[in-house]
């Protein structure tokens, strides 16, 4: 399986899952609100931040049809949310002291130049790009990580990404199961396809989660996300179209705890038998094989002698029928475990 090595972080199987703050356009045009949404994310314990980077012109065409979501056209709300590309290099090195990885989604060849210029660990592919063969062919020959966004794809053009971008000999790759509404219902999540993907590429999977909440995401981590982005805002009551339906700052930090949780609690799926710190009530809370009456020395044990109750002092219910019929060699007292040596 890929391993994908970052700047503060290790992406795998068999490690953490990587969490990213999808700050996006969320920073409405302002530096300082930009590298505020940058601290408070490492401050909540996330390992990236990431950030979209686009230009109208080169985005959308201007006799785009009404998008219903939005007031106005398409084209000029795009417009308003292009990132200032000169911030690029500031915001990296905010990123490094904050210690989280910067990522972006660029939408055009200086886009990506400005990633690979300021180091960016990995590249992201949005899922209305994932069709852009030129785009992807261009991102892959970086030799940059790629993590695409798989919202409203078809397997086969999932396929045709990988296939690009293993052709171009870039096998770092990472594919995020989403859904392309805003926000998205729960019941569209489809979070097994996260293991249809995995298994049919052979590349680490994730979530990328557009649901309101966090507990959508936290169920992606129990079913084997190794990579959870998450749509991030200063205050939901911000102007903007992707605030809505973004986690704050509090909620973030609690969204990581709780991931770090889920992940403590998957363990190792051994079974076998008490854990050091259930020794206590393995003693004294299981069941066992006890007298029911006065057993004496001598005495053949019968059916009737014996009982099954708690504590776990003496021997396994399961053998009963090895108990009865043995011969008690000491006097037995009512209600007491029976153990080997006595019988």
């Amino acid at each position: 399986m890929t391993i994908i090595n970052t700047a503060f972080s290790r992406i795998s199987n068999n490690d953490p899952c990587y969490l990213i703050a999808e700050i996006g356009s969320n920073h409405n045009g302002n530096f300082d609100i930009a590298c505020e949404m940058i601290e408070k994310a490492a401050d909540a314990g996330v390992n990236a931040v990431k950030f979209q980077t686009f230009k109208a012109s080169n985005h959308y065409s201007k006799k785009t049809p009404h998008i219903s979501l939005y007031k106005e056209s398409i084209y000029t709300l795009i417009e308003k949310l292009e990132i200032d590309r000169t911030w690029h290099t500031k915001l990296a090195e905010v990123c490094k002291n904050s210690k989280v990885d910067f990522l972006d989604s660029p939408c055009d060849s200086e886009a990506i130049n400005i990633a690979v210029g300021v180091n960016m660990p990995i590249i992201k592919v949005a899922s209305f790009d994932m069709v852009d063969v030129r785009l992807i062919d261009e991102i892959s020959k970086t030799g940059k990580a790629l993590m695409f966004s798989a919202g409203m794809c078809k397997l086969s053009e999932i396929e045709t990404a990988v296939n690009i971008s293993r052709g171009n000999g870039n096998n770092n790759i990472i594919i995020l199961q989403c859904t392309s509404v805003y926000p998205a219902p729960i019941h569209l999540s489809n979070l097994n396809a996260m293991n249809v993907i995995k298994n049919a590429f052979n590349v680490i999977t994730g979530y990328s989660d557009h649901t309101m909440g966090d507990h959508i995401a936290c169920a992606a981590v129990a079913l084997g996300a190794k990579v959870i982005e998450k749509h991030y805002t200063l205050s939901r009551k911000m102007e903007g179209p992707d605030h809505a339906f973004a986690i704050e700052p509090d909620e973030l930090a609690n969204m990581v705890n709780k991931i770090r949780d889920i992940e403590g609690s998957l363990g190792d799926g051994i079974k076998n038998g008490p854990r050091e710190e259930e020794m206590e009530f393995f003693k004294n809370a299981r069941r066992s094989i006890l007298s029911s009456r006065n057993i004496s020395k001598g005495e053949i044990i019968q059916d009737i002698d014996i009982v099954v109750k708690r504590p776990g002092y003496g021997i396994e219910p399961s053998l009963i029928h090895v108990v009865v019929g043995r011969t008690a060699k000491i006097d037995i007292e009512a209600d007491s475990p029976i153990t080997w040596e006595m019988i």
